[in-house]
């Protein structure tokens, strides 16, 4: 797959479909472009070129931790500096989770730039809140408040970095633990800012901002439920909502995987509502 510098960071990406209108679409959590690779191709055998890339700190792209910006705005603009590299702008951009909070603020950011949402998983409430604080920034700080950086290196995520790219552990085992806990403290109050708003990281006044052809899927569970996808879709006017699982399950987190079961029907959704869209449009 082809690696791009994008504001100091080799992002690695890979783009899927050679004809048609761009769209950039992004995994949940701090997972690699696999995770959303089987939908893309999908989506993409419906006449689009669809991106797909590892943002900074997952899968294959560089480990870059450290900065004042919030990390969903660092990967808003890296996603923008991207597409602007492959001359992909303006473009339909969406996301699950994660990727849902960074497709939202790439929107309100690069409003020009987009020529639709497409957004899926939607999180936000006080339990997504807290849990996801934690796994995002809480244990790392802990684990390097105890262990140092040898201790960040065992949790899950960066030993499968460390796995998929070797010299990021030296990387890591690099990094001042001061410094390092530092900028996870400050990523941490960031998302804690956000975390209380309608939908994690964008408030009512943002939502009612998004003036693009918006299409939400519903979650089914308790850091993505139906309530949250549902107040999204009631503050971004003219937005479509396609439930495609009924009903909140009583747990924390469906597997991608059963997700990944409806790649088809989630594609073809997608699909038909960027036709409608365009045809209004013209």
């Amino acid at each position: 797959m082809p690696i791009a510098k994008v504001r100091g960071a080799n992002i690695n990406y890979e783009v899927l479909g050679t004809h048609g209108p761009w769209i950039a679409l992004s995994p949940g959590g701090r997972r690699a472009l696999d995770n959303v690779r089987s939908l893309a191709a999908r989506v993409a055998d419906h006449g689009y070129r669809v991106l797909i890339h590892d943002r900074r700190n997952c899968g294959l792209s560089d480990l870059v931790i450290g900065g004042d910006t919030p990390e969903y705005e660092v990967w808003a603009d890296d996603l923008y500096e991207l597409l602007s590299q492959l001359k992909a702008l303006p473009v339909v951009v969406g996301g699950s989770s994660s990727g849902c909070r960074l497709s939202l603020l790439f929107a309100l950011k690069y409003p020009q730039a987009v020529r639709a949402l497409l957004l899926w998983r939607v999180t936000g409430g006080p339990f997504a809140a807290a849990r996801l604080t934690e796994n995002y920034y809480g244990q790392y700080i802990r684990a390097a408040q105890q262990g140092g950086m040898a201790a960040v290196c065992a949790l899950d995520h960066f030993k499968e970095r460390i796995e998929a790219r070797p010299d990021n552990r030296v990387t890591l085992m690099a990094m001042d633990p001061k410094a390092f806990i530092a900028a996870m403290e400050r990523w941490r109050e960031q998302f804690r800012a956000g975390a209380e708003l309608p939908v994690i990281g964008a408030s009512e006044q943002d939502l009612n901002a998004i003036k693009v052809p918006t299409c939400i899927i519903p979650g089914n569970d308790k850091t993505h439920n139906h309530a949250v996808a549902e107040t999204a879709h009631r503050m971004i006017v003219g937005s479509e909502l396609h439930d495609l699982f009924p009903g909140d399950l009583d747990i924390d987190l469906v597997p991608p995987e059963d997700w990944a079961l409806k790649d088809g029907e989630m594609a073809a959704v997608f699909a038909d509502f960027l036709r409608r869209a365009q045809t209004k449009a013209a």
